[in-house]
């Protein structure tokens, strides 16, 4: 269906009367001035030139027709005649024409550009007024309706819609629209703009670094090919800016908490060790004492060694969530690390004596640089993993092997086997997986730091699953052996 703007129809009616009411007037005058041709032809052209100036290309086509007209008739010999005897005066109204067309032409060109540069101008004032603004607004976890409404009273839409991948859910200032809600929604699924002139709705996909992380739609947008972009450009500056501020503050209560967490655990050490001191002195003093007699230096020494064990798993816990929240800088030194296994198996074998612990060793050497401390830490965490982990009296395997250029430790526990959706969970921290919390209570923090002591030491920690059973787990400890070590410091040194 053709729509005639009748605003323009009417402007080009007002200026096409006027130029002909010119004519006729510049005519009779030069008529009776008894003006020549050349004479004449310039006063018409300046004529042509003065109405180009309304930017009215039909206008002026219309009054550069008519004044070749009255130049033929009026100018031209014969006189009163439209008939040309000359083929000089046929050329020169040919001239005429073209010129005064080419004219008309170039000032109606002039004055769109002319008009167009105005409409960026005031766009690109409008689209500073609302960066402007947008600058002003406080920052916040979400990015509220407020943001929208700069929209609406900047730029005049009717509505406008946000969609935010992070909370999942539109927002919106002016009218709520369920097309435009569908259309921004849109966007984003299908992660391109979307545009329904017949609704006057445009949406744009929000993207960052590539991914989209939202979309923003409006409806009612007076020239879209040209704010519809930047309008687009400012939302996503603005989503980008809320989501690094809930960004930010998450890191913010995070690093609170953790501040929090440590000063917490430091007290708790302070006040643990003092009474677990004065019980261990108090019972090492019952056990020596002579007048006691066996059954009661028995419990004396029973009290010893359970206050012992107690001060060993307060330092652990300590050391552990110490760990989790630093880096691990170990402190490397030749080490046997079958010896180190075998003593912290003999540990666990009477923290658990109702599982039998066995060591497998399928190498020669099982030698390795690493932190005296730190290794014996990460053995503990899967030995102790084994055994809250396992079915009571069932066994638990500790398997000592070379792998290319590492010394493998795989640990064998039957009874919980870990689902395939958590293998690689079960290493995050605070993590427990379904059984585990049924079976054992924890932290969620044992296999992180120990993965964490592995990676320290230029090693790894994995689930196996090539010993993995149907009722049961393996956990296999990468350490890299001394010649592989000696062989990259040689490479780093040659590379530096």
């Amino acid at each position: 269906m053709v729509r005639f703007d009748h605003s323009k129809i009417r402007q080009a009616a007002k200026w096409s009367s006027l130029g002909l009411l010119g004519s006729v007037l510049l005519t009779l005058l030069a008529f009776f001035l008894h003006l020549n041709f050349a004479a004449a032809s310039f006063c018409y052209l300046l004529l042509v030139v003065l109405l180009s100036l309304s930017g009215d290309l039909v206008a002026s086509a219309l009054v550069s027709f008519s004044a070749v007209a009255c130049l033929d008739y009026f100018f031209v010999e014969p006189i009163l005649s439209f008939r040309v005897q000359k083929p000089l005066s046929a050329l020169a109204l040919a001239s005429f024409l073209v010129a005064g067309l080419i004219i008309a032409w170039l000032a109606a060109k002039v004055r769109v550009r002319a008009a167009a540069s105005r409409l960026d101008h005031q766009k690109l004032q409008q689209l500073y007024q609302l960066a402007q603004k947008l600058l002003s607004l406080e920052p916040d976890v979400t990015p509220g309706n407020g943001f929208l409404e700069l929209f609406i009273g900047v730029f005049g839409v009717q509505s406008a819609c946000l969609f935010d991948a992070v909370t999942g859910e539109p927002q919106f200032a002016g009218p709520p629209s369920a097309s435009l809600e569908e259309k921004t929604g849109e966007a984003f699924v299908r992660g391109k703009d979307c545009d329904d002139p017949d609704r006057r709705i445009h949406t744009r996909c929000i993207r960052v670094a590539g991914t989209a992380t939202g979309s923003i739609g409006f409806e009612g947008l007076e020239d879209p090919q040209l704010t519809a972009g930047p309008l687009g450009a400012l939302g996503a500056a603005h989503l980008e800016r809320t989501n690094s501020f809930r960004r930010a503050s998450k890191a913010a209560a995070a690093a609170h908490s953790e501040s929090y967490r440590s000063a917490i655990l430091d007290a708790l050490a302070h006040e643990f060790r003092t009474p677990l001191s004065t019980i261990l002195a108090a019972a090492g003093a019952l056990r020596e004492a002579d007048s006691l007699g066996n059954y009661y230096r028995e419990m004396a020494e029973t009290v010893e060694s359970e206050a012992a064990r107690l001060s060993r798993l307060t330092s652990r816990l300590i050391r552990t969530a110490r760990l989790e929240q630093a880096e691990v800088k170990p402190w490397m030194e030749l080490m046997d690390l079958s010896s180190v296994i075998a003593e912290t198996a003999d540990q666990y074998a009477k923290l658990w004596p109702e599982h039998r612990i066995s060591i497998v060793k399928e190498c020669d050497s099982s030698d390795v640089f690493a932190d005296p401390e730190l290794i014996p830490l990460a053995l503990s965490q899967l030995l102790d993993n084994a055994c809250k982990y396992s079915a009571p009296g069932s066994p638990v395997t500790v398997r000592i092997s070379r792998q290319h250029s590492y010394v493998a430790v795989r640990v064998l526990n039957t009874g919980n086997p870990i689902h395939p959706d958590e293998r690689q969970k079960i290493f995050d921290r605070f993590y427990r997986g379904a059984g585990g919390h049924r079976m054992a209570g924890g932290s969620g923090l044992g296999l992180f730091v120990a993965r964490k002591i592995a990676l320290a030491h230029g090693g790894r920690l994995d689930l196996d699953s090539e010993l993995a059973s149907a009722d049961g787990a393996t956990f296999c400890l990468m350490l890299p052996t001394p010649e592989f070590e000696r062989g990259r410091e040689r490479h780093d040194l040659a590379t530096a």
